[in-house]
């Protein structure tokens, strides 16, 4: 079964480079937002990893995700920075996320 790639919920807005004159405030909102997202996915997902940030090289930078659940596994893009999407997120399973979530701790 395939990974779903979801949205970050309505409540917790993302924020916009253009709405930030100071690269550092930017930068801080962005903190914020991550922080919000990890925090509501711990409170609403269903699994032990819920919450985590698992992340893959694209380009110049990263696609980052933060787990929901993994049964089935769900993912909410982090859509700061430049956006960037893993191309084959979809095809994540459990197990992966688990050794990523993992790698990414420094295990």
């Amino acid at each position: 079964m395939a990974a779903k790639i979801c949205c970050t919920p309505a409540s917790i807005v993302c924020p916009e480079f253009s709405d930030f004159s100071d690269y550092k405030v930017y930068n801080a909102a962005c903190e914020k937002y991550v922080k919000a997202t990890q925090e509501w996915t711990k409170a609403n997902g269903s699994s032990e990893c819920a919450g985590e940030i698992i992340f893959f090289g694209v380009g110049d930078g990263s696609a980052r995700y933060v787990v929901f659940s993994l049964k089935p596994v769900k993912l909410i893009h982090l859509d700061d920075g430049d956006s960037y999407h893993f191309p084959y997120a979809h095809l994540l399973t459990a197990k992966a996320v688990r050794e990523e979530v993992r790698r990414n701790k420094g295990e």
